[in-house]
């Protein structure tokens, strides 16, 4: 697969499933030379606090930029995460403060080369795309044992309430199920798949379909299950603005 064949899954259906090795074409190969203590940086996540069903299974740190396509990416402050509960509705409504990003993960190769890439991407895809973009990443780990199941998208099939989103796998440890399913907005079920190895991702335009992933559980009972997973979010308007 090529970027111009990824720009025409994002045509339509409004999807594009990537394997590794298309994931890293599409990244500076610096980008890859300390891969291991990217994805070890996963084991210093904090609790989400703001699970509106109890869970203690999810943990994640979170970071906003600014991302312009001329390949300008600069962190902004640190603010709260906020999604409408037209978008989430088991935990929007409220914002929602996590611990950032650390500075050797937000300035990392891999992950402006990510940010810049999607910009890439959805810049020309995109009517009226903005001078700069508003772009939020999340470090996310689910976690489950015999006694609690993980649930990645506890809200079930959703938009993100974004422009596009791309989702990188980090690492999946003892993990049974994990399905990503993709909808269109009428329920019809475009695409169903499992992100497997580190680097399989998906690019998806938030306006066309809809994405959850079901829950997970231990592959091998007597160990705990984790998924560790890289969110970054694209958006014409800043949420801190009040659009």
């Amino acid at each position: 697969m090529s970027f111009s064949d990824i720009v025409a899954d994002l045509r339509d259906p409004g999807f594009h499933h990537a394997l590794p090795e298309e994931t890293d074409t599409l990244l500076d190969p610096r980008a890859l030379k300390d891969w291991d203590a990217y994805a070890d940086s996963w084991n210093d996540l904090g609790l989400d606090r703001f699970m509106a069903d109890g869970g203690r299974y999810r943990r994640r740190r979170f970071a906003a930029f600014s991302a312009t396509a001329d390949g300008v990416v600069e962190r902004k402050p640190h603010q709260p995460h906020y999604q409408s509960r037209d978008y989430n509705s088991l935990n929007g409504g409220v914002q929602r403060w996590f611990e950032p990003i650390t500075p050797m993960i937000a300035e990392h190769p891999l992950t402006q080369g990510l940010i810049r890439q999607g910009v890439a991407l959805f810049h020309p895809l995109t009517p009226d795309a903005p001078a700069a973009w508003h772009v939020e990443a999340h470090q996310f780990r689910i976690e489950a044992d015999e006694g609690q199941l993980g649930q990645p998208t506890p809200e079930g099939a959703h938009r993100d309430g974004v422009d596009w989103v791309i989702v990188m796998l980090v690492e999946r440890r003892n993990v049974a199920s994990g399905v990503t399913d993709i909808f269109a907005p009428d329920g019809t079920r475009l695409g169903a798949f499992v992100l497997e190895r580190p680097r399989d991702a998906v690019f998806l335009d938030d306006h066309r379909v809809l994405h959850g992933v079901t829950a997970i559980r231990p592959l091998e009972s007597g160990a705990p299950a984790r998924r560790d997973v890289l969110v970054v979010t694209f958006r014409r308007e800043d949420p801190s603005s009040g659009a």
